[in-house]
């Protein structure tokens, strides 16, 4: 867990950056989110081409396999000789997937702990405050464990704030404070309310839901706008992700901060509205007619540097070959 945990203190600061200017985390995480999908845009890309490249490659596989069918190992064999003449890599599209996961626990870890993830605070100060508001009469901490101590703390800190003399400089107490209150969305939605505290049937519940409908729709439309591929997103982890991953989001979402479901939901709005850009230019049929383009000419350029041989036409004094005559003789 501490690798998630560093990767949130190095996002911390783009969201502390972005809240800084703005006074709204909702803001903020729409700012930052719009950050991240600029800054994995070539990994998106990465992954279409790679998505192109297995697609262009079907046809082969398929005659590859009826052909070695029996044979594993020749077949496993011709299958990686096919990849690397085709400059596809087998787990390109996967694999690629693996960033944005690793951005969302990022996410997770700077929104769990505010204090010491995004505001960079020291930990030694956080838990002395920590320790202080534990000993104030009827503080329970947002849930039955440690998680979100951080977060509790920050709910209550403009209540005690003339308490944290001995715990914080003033220049933190002032930051925690102006973080502190700029959690409120639309007039009164806390982002660092987690809805299953509020009950099941609490309005709260549309931040899950609303991830759910949001990463499944955005699925759904991208894979209808890829129609060239989309025999391969049913296929292995590309179906896992587009029908599990929403459902998963939608329980995660249910049982943390309101702060995580809305960055979920924003990012997969900016994804499909990067899919609707990103296909007019590099759709995988798009990407596939380049590069079938770009061998024919690659082709045409190695016949080209072949050498010339010149063969001179033969007069009518030339003598016959008599190899030539005597074939023409027993024709006759």
């Amino acid at each position: 867990m501490q690798i998630f945990g560093y990767i949130g203190w190095l996002l911390g600061y783009i969201l502390w950056g972005a809240f800084y200017v703005f006074k709204n985390f909702g803001i903020a995480i729409i700012v930052f989110t719009i950050i991240v999908k600029a800054a994995l845009f070539p990994f998106t890309l990465k992954q279409q081409k790679s998505m192109a490249g297995s697609a262009r490659m079907a046809k082969k596989q398929k005659e590859l396999r009826e052909k070695y069918g029996n044979d594993r190992q020749k077949l496993q064999e011709e299958m990686n000789k096919l990849y690397e003449k085709e400059g596809v890599k087998p787990m390109g599209g996967c694999l690629t997937t693996l960033i944005p996961m690793l951005i969302l626990l990022g996410i997770f870890y700077a929104v769990a702990y505010p204090l010491t993830n995004t505001l960079h605070i020291s930990s030694s100060s956080v838990d002395k405050a920590l320790n202080f508001a534990n000993s104030i009469p009827g503080y329970t901490h947002t849930v039955g464990n440690n998680t979100y101590r951080e977060v509790s703390l920050l709910k209550i800190f403009p209540q005690i704030q003339g308490y944290m003399q001995d715990c914080f400089t003033s220049a933190e107490i002032d930051r925690i404070n102006l973080f502190s209150q700029g959690f409120t969305i639309f007039g009164k939605v806390d982002l660092l309310t987690i809805p299953s505290q509020r009950g099941f049937w609490s309005w709260y519940l549309l931040f899950p839901v609303l991830c759910f409908l949001s990463n499944v729709g955005s699925s759904l439309i991208m894979q209808k706008m890829n129609k060239a591929n989309q025999a391969m997103q049913q296929q292995g982890c590309m179906k896992l992700l587009i029908y599990l991953l929403p459902l998963f989001s939608a329980y995660i979402a249910y049982n943390v901060p309101a702060a995580m479901s809305f960055y979920w939901i924003i990012s997969a709005l900016l994804s499909l509205v990067q899919s609707v850009i990103t296909s007019k230019v590099f759709s995988p049929a798009h990407i596939t007619a380049t590069n079938e383009a770009r061998h024919a000419a690659l082709m045409f350029e190695n016949e080209a540097k072949v050498p010339y041989v010149y063969a001179p036409k033969k007069s009518a004094g030339d003598a016959p070959n008599p190899n030539t005559s005597n074939k023409k003789k027993k024709k006759k």
